[in-house]
């Protein structure tokens, strides 16, 4: 009797619930820490993952801000450029062409200098001014002309020379050619009725070579 007790006792815990309740809750356990493993393995990628997208969103940001700090206050700076080209064409820029004619005839008097001929033509129209070009001949003493070229320059009327070259020399007197340009708004220019700048000339064409005389009995 005494000898199958023990056996009963084992196959009573074997069938009690609390085995079973026991090796479910185990089961369970192992279930539970096999499917966190791969669940934290995939977080930690995740968040690798994400930590780098962050870093490289705000490495975008900051170039991007880097690219648009010479943009910053770009308004106000135009606006002052603006303001500031205005004041040239008001300061500078002659209203007509009568102001030209007269400040040139001005300048030729205070120099000493004469002008034998002065020819004035216009390029076309651009995008804010119109370019006057005049070519012109002066003689006088060589002080008198240099302090003429100085005056232009100088002028409070925009003048640019673009070239001069000795035409002559006759004991004290030099004969000087001048090119020089200013500028007009297009509607002054318009109103000038000076004549357009005619586009260079194209080449003439070569002579085509002269076929060879025939031999005399040919």
């Amino acid at each position: 009797m005494s000898a199958a007790q023990p056996t009963t006792t084992w196959r009573e815990r074997l069938t009690s619930p609390l085995t079973w309740h026991v090796a479910g809750f185990v089961v369970l356990l192992l279930l539970a820490i096999g499917l966190a493993v791969p669940l934290g393995m995939d977080w930690a990628a995740t968040n690798s993952h994400s930590s780098d997208v962050l870093a490289g969103k705000q490495i975008q940001l900051r170039a991007l801000e880097l690219q648009t700090v010479p943009l910053r206050g770009l308004d106000g700076r135009v606006e002052k450029t603006r303001d500031q080209m205005m004041s040239f064409y008001d300061k500078r820029i002659p209203p007509n062409y009568s102001s030209i004619d007269t400040r040139i005839g001005e300048l030729q008097v205070a120099s000493g200098v004469r002008l034998t001929r002065v020819q004035y033509a216009q390029n076309p129209p651009g995008a804010g001014l119109v370019e006057i070009t005049m070519d012109a001949g002066i003689s006088g003493e060589y002080p008198a002309i240099m302090h003429f070229i100085n005056s232009v320059e100088r002028d409070p009327i925009f003048f640019v020379i673009r070239a001069m070259s000795l035409t002559g020399q006759q004991g004290g007197q030099v004969n000087l050619r001048l090119q020089l340009s200013t500028w007009l708004r297009p509607a002054a220019a318009a109103a000038s009725g000076l004549p357009l700048n005619a586009p260079p000339a194209s080449p003439a064409p070569a002579p085509a070579p002269a076929a060879p005389a025939g031999r005399e009995g040919e």
